[in-house]
């Protein structure tokens, strides 16, 4: 019994070798009626000329050209709590009515926003206030300066009057030095004012009590010649006595009055109003210094409080945009697709795009692709990258749709590699995008594809299967069958893609090479035994 079953699977296992014996002929013809080569047997290539397309055989997935994508621009995190279903088609009578495509948590931002808006209004309030207090100040200044000014103009008026203007100007304009010569000025001949008047006065009234004791002496005289002779009595030449006694009493006062105006009161007089004229003049500069801070005290008060608004004012803003982020709308016509399904597989287990997920700032919730314009996102090894250039022609092939070939062309290619993926961190691709001509919109977001990248077309060249052709101590070899002899040839490669390889010079047409070339031992096995 194990006998039979040991033939059986012996049986199975070279009907099994002789299916792919056969399959791989079939391919290997098939192959070499592309290129204008042929083999004879599965071992044994004839070379010929024929077509060569040079191209880059890649994968990646289906995605829009143009998308729109909807990200959360609610600050730190929030949850969402309604989100409309994935691939539901967003049409423009939604884009037009504003249809809500996901609600946010706003609960917090909601009490935010209140107590934002009292802050708001406070500091509105505040910087009203301190508007009006600026124009009150400035008021309150002019008012301060004008009565200063008025001050100095009266002190210098009241100055002016008490000596005259050409005396006054001189003192005020230091021409005279009124400490050393103010005793001069009262016999100064350009006096005048009240000092003047006052002086004139006090002569005046010496003037009138000379003359009136010169009376009351001319009287006395009289009186005592007629008392001599018994025509008066002693009463009356007493009363003329006590008369000239009192003239001569009045005249000695208005003398010393006027000794006294000139020693002390004039003098007195000018220094003080020239003084007060000098501090109403300072204290119109200290009111104007005085002024100029309370100025910029308000001033400052006021971009204070103006920028307290302002800011007050953005957080305002801002909180109101947050709370109008939580509800997002249609913005642009397309499907929906949840931004978790565009994301690696441990973004869609384990941050699902769904009603009760934490969503983050920027986080990207939903995407809607322009179903107009496809795009195909693919990986091009780095031995490739350098031969694939923007406007290659792509020819496309969609799992979903086996039996359509599509075109396309190549729009960009990453400048740096992607990052090194965990499980191969030896693998180096560039990421390139192939755009699909035409419009389709039976293809979806996220379908698997394989793009033929076409670097070039080569016509009528020379061409064996790559495998055909080894590198022997830095030479490109292939082996020729002619007859029973296997020759060693060095040949001349050009360019190649994943099955074929130009060859530039070494073979001609006609030639047969081998598909597998003998291993080096078993050249050096053979070289042995012709020896």
């Amino acid at each position: 019994m194990k006998k039979v079953l040991s033939k059986r699977i012996l049986l199975a296992l070279i009907l099994a070798a002789v299916v792919m014996a056969v399959g791989l002929f079939v391919y290997s013809w098939w192959k070499s009626r592309a290129t204008g080569g042929s083999r004879t047997d599965a071992g044994v290539y004839v070379v010929g000329y024929g077509d060569l397309t040079i191209s880059v055989p890649t994968s990646g997935n289906i995605e829009a050209l143009n998308s729109v994508d909807i990200k959360s621009k609610v600050k730190g995190r929030t949850t969402i709590i309604s989100i409309v279903d994935e691939g539901i088609d967003v049409t423009a009578e939604d884009v037009n009515n504003g249809k809500i495509l996901v609600e946010l948590d706003s609960s917090q931002i909601e009490q935010k926003l209140t107590q934002q808006e009292i802050d708001f209004f406070n500091a509105e309030a505040r910087f009203t206030e301190a508007k009006e207090n600026l124009d009150i100040q400035k008021k309150q200044n002019d008012s301060d300066i004008q009565k200063g000014r008025m001050k100095v103009r009266f002190g210098l008026m009241d100055f002016q009057k008490y000596l005259g203007d050409v005396v006054s100007e001189k003192l005020v304009s230091a021409e005279m030095n009124p400490g050393e010569e103010i005793a001069l000025l009262i016999n100064s001949p350009e006096l005048g004012g009240e000092a003047l008047q006052r002086l004139r006065e006090l002569d005046g009234d010496i003037h009138l009590k000379e003359q009136e004791l010169e009376l009351a002496g001319s009287k006395l005289e009289w009186t005592e010649k007629l008392f001599e002779k018994e025509y008066v009595s002693l009463r009356d030449k007493e009363a003329d006595r006590l008369d000239k006694e009192r003239k001569e009493i009045s005249r000695e006062r208005t003398i010393t009055a006027k000794d006294l105006f000139v020693k002390y009161e004039f003098p007195k007089q000018v220094e003080k109003l020239l003084s007060d004229y000098e501090e109403f003049k300072r204290e119109l500069e200290r009111t104007e210094a005085r002024v100029r801070s309370k100025l910029a005290q308000a001033e400052a008060n006021l971009k204070s409080r103006e920028a307290t608004y302002l800011l007050q004012k953005k957080r305002l803003e801002e909180q109101r945009e947050q709370l109008e982020a939580c509800t997002i709308r249609a913005p642009a016509v397309g499907q929906v697709v949840y931004g978790s399904s565009t994301g690696s597989r441990w973004q869609r287990q384990n941050r699902a795009i769904e009603v009760g997920a934490e969503i983050r700032e920027r986080q990207k919730i939903i995407s809607i692709p322009d179903p107009t314009e496809m795009k195909v996102k693919v990986k091009v090894h780095e031995t490739w990258v350098d031969k694939v250039e923007v406007e290659q022609k792509v020819k496309i092939k969609i799992a979903a749709f086996p039996e359509e070939e599509f075109t396309g062309k190549v729009l960009k290619k990453a400048p740096m590699a992607d990052p090194e993926h965990w499980l191969n961190p030896d693998l180096k691709v560039y990421s390139t995008d192939v755009c699909i001509d035409g419009e389709h919109d039976f293809l979806k977001t996220g379908m698997t594809a394989k793009a033929e990248i076409i670097v070039d077309e080569l016509k009528d060249v020379l061409s064996v299967p790559i495998q055909a052709v080894v590198n022997r101590e830095g030479a490109k070899i292939c082996y020729v069958a002619r007859g029973n002899n296997i020759e060693q040839r060095e040949v001349e490669t050009g360019l190649f893609n994943s099955d074929f390889v130009e060859i530039k010079s070494g073979l001609s047409e006609g030639e047969r090479v081998l598909l597998n070339p003998p291993r080096i031992s078993e050249m050096d096995a053979a070289g042995e035994t012709d020896k």
